[in-house]
């Protein structure tokens, strides 16, 4: 009998077409109107010093899910995530991590508004293999309201699991460069922070990959230039397997041309390319990356504790063990406790309003998170500006933990 035949697989199918036809749950108020203490102390636990919410009496779009969180009371009857997740606990399925959430936000909540929140179930998938161990995804669709207005709306998707154990093997170390007599010119350029060209010394022609010999004249003088770091993408693609040591797949490759003439492979780290699209050389880890060429934010560098993990779990009212609990999130198939999803969102807002100022109006943050962020890991934001549109990537030296995308009105 496979995994999608067992009586468990059919009862959570079959608890889901319930549960869809039952389409969207009535209204249910938040516990607590919108109010500045809740605010200050979710803007503490964030460390997010941006006046602009309290001077003007609003709530930080990133905490509207804080609203309508039922912290540790006992759950509501009738909602969906609970009810799938309440099935899925008993059939085995006990991890549970928080993989997507998309938000959108028609204006900001006011102190003293009441909310009621409205959801329904969108899908259920499963059971699928993942890192964590056996699961099941189960996506829930939701609207926030102030009376019958609607003032926010997210797509949230979640990861039910079987923990399995993982053997405590280290970590392979990346593939380091095999540098040469002919290339020792080009890595000690990544090194300075230069992307170097291969030129003839007799008739000048440039060349990549670097070699011995002139191909067009046969000299044997190599120099070399400093090339722009920009060109165009010609080529590219999406690698997901073989594995790669000390790299986490999937990631893009692209063959670029560059504006100097050769042609040069490197990862490709931004929104998914196209033919053509203008691009600029970056270095990380000791290695040439593309970046599109468009206006960037200056990094963020940020040093995870426990103490910060767990306030700002606690700020938003999210009280699952694996962000508290050592114990239960090692037991759960963890390294140690992580940052939970909500957090994740309010750094993502962070960083952009930082970045560009607490006069910039925030209409959308959606987010796709990776590798887990830990106690005592360092998570670093880049960004790039597409217009209104800032493409976020959240970074720890396992891999990428977030990439998002939020939409801005400045």
């Amino acid at each position: 009998m496979t995994a999608e035949s067992t009586p468990a697989a059919a009862e959570l199918r079959a608890a889901a077409d319930e549960l869809r036809r039952a389409g969207e749950t009535a209204a249910k108020p938040g516990r607590d109107p919108v109010n500045l203490p809740m605010i200050r102390s979710w803007l503490e636990a964030m460390g997010d010093a941006n006046p602009a919410y309290e001077r003007d009496g609003t709530a930080p779009p990133a905490m509207i899910q804080v609203w309508t969180m039922r912290g540790l009371a006992p759950p509501s009857t009738g909602d969906p995530l609970q009810a799938m997740s309440d099935l899925c606990e008993r059939s085995g399925l006990v991890g549970v991590v928080a993989t997507d959430s998309a938000q959108t936000y028609h204006r900001y909540l006011r102190a003293g508004e009441e909310v009621t929140v409205r959801s329904r179930l969108e899908s259920v998938d499963g059971p699928k293999r993942t890192a964590l161990g056996e699961g099941w995804f189960i996506t829930t669709a939701t609207r926030w309201l102030v009376g019958d207005e609607p003032v926010a709306e997210m797509t949230f998707r979640i990861l039910r699991y079987r923990p399995e154990p993982r053997p405590e093997t280290p970590p392979a170390a990346p593939i380091q460069p095999v540098i040469t007599a002919d290339n020792s010119f080009f890595w000690a350029g990544v090194e300075a922070g230069e992307l170097r060209i291969q030129r003839c010394g007799e008739c000048g022609a440039r060349r990549h990959p670097p070699g011995p010999a002139c191909p067009a004249c046969g000299s044997l003088k190599p120099e070399h230039i400093v090339a722009t770091g920009a060109g165009t993408i010609h080529s590219w693609t999406v690698h997901h397997h073989p594995p790669v040591p000390g790299r986490r797949a999937p990631y893009t490759v692209a063959l670029v041309d560059l504006e100097e003439g050769p042609r040069m492979v490197a990862e490709y780290r931004g929104p998914r390319p196209a033919i053509g699209d203008p691009v600029r050389v970056a270095f990380d880890s000791g290695l040439p990356v593309w970046r599109p060429d468009v206006p960037t934010l200056d990094p963020w560098e940020l040093h995870v504790t426990p103490t910060m993990i767990i306030s700002t779990a606690l700020a938003t009212r999210d009280f699952q063990n694996v962000h508290h609990d050592r114990d239960a999130a090692v037991r759960l198939g963890g390294r140690d406790i992580f940052v939970n999803i909500l957090t994740t969102t309010g750094l993502v807002q962070r960083f952009v309003t930082d970045r560009l100022g607490p006069a910039v109006t925030i209409k959308s943050i959606k987010i796709r998170l990776g590798t887990p962020c830990h106690a005592y890991d360092t998570l670093t934001f880049t960004g790039q500006v597409f217009g209104d549109r800032v493409d976020v990537v959240g970074r720890t030296a396992a891999g990428v933990h977030v990439t998002g995308a939020v939409e801005v009105r400045r």
